[in-house]
């Protein structure tokens, strides 16, 4: 397993700390992994609370006829996360950065395929980094521990689930902030179904959505969404277009569903208006109201991880919409108390 992990140590981060005096920052303070320990002797002696480490990839994007750039979310958050203060509010103790699954070769591969075949491989690897992304996540939590993970696309929430599911010995639930319900038919694995495998091969349980988009959910998925007892969802229209439910209520009513057994937080960027992503958009939440959902939903004893993905940095946007800085303040939000 450890062959696709390429664990970070404090030398390696140290280029992208910006050092001043009278300050402390959070790169200087988190917890890094021994190298010398097996991955779960190094986790069980940790003291940190989180676990934080990238999926660079956006093979599952492709996979799903998506805009690539998902793969380079990871390195665009890690320096502003770096940098955050490390004070009464925020303790980079309660943090390890453990680093990054590396999937390199495979992207490689993607991109070298320019016919009709691209699809399908980007499906078949897709099924492979899903392998990975479970036997990452089923030892973090079986050490005790609360991944935090920064992708990539959204096909990783199902080996994320998978594996928080096989550490627990038992479904989860999810509460996904999403534009779209990523619960279309199982065709091979990309990031438009991950939460639809999970589903039907009971990894995951109780599933609410927020603030999905009429505009750009089919017909056939409303169908399958109201079908089953164990999914709700509100739509942003609802919310904010014909007002018909209330925000605070909406939140309220998602956590309850969610928080009688071990969840996941799932945040798909193309959810928050003008963040650089998969699927950008121009309407959306709030980066505050995101923030918000995250922090709230954080709280909550039963909560199993969180998954922030389809952040997809492009430079002539990034005047507009910080995205680094958006990314780490969410993390900030699900492990500030």
């Amino acid at each position: 397993m450890r062959s696709r992990l390429v664990i970070y140590d404090l030398q390696k981060v140290t280029p992208l700390i910006k050092v001043r005096k009278g300050e402390g920052k959070l790169g200087e303070h988190m917890e890094f992994l021994s190298k010398e320990d097996t991955l779960e002797t190094a986790l069980l002696n940790s003291n940190a609370k989180y676990v934080l480490f990238g999926i660079p990839e956006d093979i599952g994007v492709i996979g799903n006829y998506g805009k690539p750039g998902a793969r380079d979310a990871w390195l665009n958050c890690l320096p502003h996360l770096l940098n955050v203060q490390n004070n009464k509010f925020v303790k980079g103790k309660n943090l390890l950065l453990l680093g990054h699954l590396n999937f390199e070769k495979e992207l490689q591969q993607i991109d070298a395929i320019t016919d009709d075949s691209k699809i399908e491989k980007a499906r078949e690897l897709t099924a492979y980094i899903d392998t990975e992304v479970t036997d990452l996540v089923r030892q973090i939590v079986q050490c005790g521990k609360i991944p935090i993970v920064i992708g990539g696309g959204h096909n990783n929430a199902y080996g994320i689930i998978k594996g928080t599911a096989l550490a627990y010995n038992t479904a989860i639930n999810c509460l996904n902030v999403d534009a779209h319900s990523d619960f279309r038919k199982r065709e091979g694995r990309h990031s438009g179904n991950g939460f639809t495998y999970a589903f039907r091969e009971g990894f995951l349980n109780q599933y609410f959505i927020m603030g999905l988009h009429e505009n750009y959910n089919s017909k056939k998925v409303f169908k399958s969404l109201k079908a089953e007892k164990r999914i709700r969802f509100n739509t942003l229209e609802e919310l904010y277009v014909r007002k018909e439910k209330e925000f605070d209520f909406e939140l309220h009513e998602a956590i309850n569903f969610v928080r009688q057994s071990k969840f996941g937080i799932e945040v798909d960027m193309d959810s928050i208006a003008h963040a650089p992503s998969s699927a950008q958009s121009s309407s959306g939440f709030q980066l505050n109201q995101v923030r918000e959902i995250v922090n709230k939903a954080s709280g909550i004893k039963n909560v199993a991880y969180l998954h922030i993905c389809e952040a997809a940095p492009n430079l002539d946007t990034e005047d507009k919409f910080q995205l680094g800085k958006a990314l780490s303040y969410l993390i900030i939000d699900f492990i500030r108390k």
